[in-house]
């Protein structure tokens, strides 16, 4: 009997240290997991990213996203003519991220080229309940591939009614506009995450 009871006393230990060891492990390995990548284009993004313009409002600027791949990169193309027109002034690709996901993200990076144009990041949170509302940062691309990285404290709210900073946590989707003013656009995105 104190034999049964020694064994099954030293097995409830050591069950207990190697679900410890797990657990620590695990704990380990998420504080030091990379932060999400977003998109690299590849497997079917079409299924991902939608393109929007002003038209669902009532403006006139039109576009269109295609997905590519030459010389092995994979890449996002939005092309088109931005009119500010009938209170329009944009075109976009977005695609929605999993709650939970950008917890503890600081910044987003992006692997960009295209016309030597300003665009945007728009970033939508649990808070942005209205289609106006929206979270901005801006960026400048070339006709070179290029990596750009933006922190968080950059985006500026859209309006007096949002948080003045994004919460990491809240953030919802992501986009890629042309932006504002009425130019033609054409960018290229090959690679999107946060950091």
């Amino acid at each position: 009997m104190k034999n049964t009871l020694q064994q099954t006393i030293r097995y409830v230990v050591s069950r207990y240290i190697a679900i410890s060891w797990l657990v620590i492990a695990g704990l380990s390995s998420a504080v030091t997991a990379e932060p999400p990548m977003i998109d690299n284009f590849e497997s079917q993004p079409q299924t991902r990213w939608s393109y929007v313009s002003d038209q669902v409002m009532g403006g006139i600027s039109q576009g269109q996203l295609a997905f590519k791949t030459e010389q092995g990169e994979s890449f996002a193309h939005m092309t088109g003519q931005v009119s500010t027109e009938n209170n329009g002034g944009f075109i976009q690709f977005r695609k929605s991220i999993a709650k939970g996901s950008t917890a503890s993200v600081s910044g987003i990076t992006l692997k960009v080229r295209g016309n030597g144009q300003q665009y945007y990041i728009h970033l939508r949170s649990s808070g942005t309940l209205l289609p106006w509302q929206y979270y901005q940062a801006s960026f400048q691309v070339s006709d070179q591939w290029q990596t750009i990285k933006i922190p968080l404290s950059d985006f500026v709210a859209s309006g007096k009614w949002l948080r003045n900073q994004i919460k990491p946590s809240s953030i919802r989707s992501v986009g890629v506009v042309a932006f504002g003013r009425d130019h033609s656009a054409d960018i290229q995105l090959s690679e999107i995450g946060f950091y």
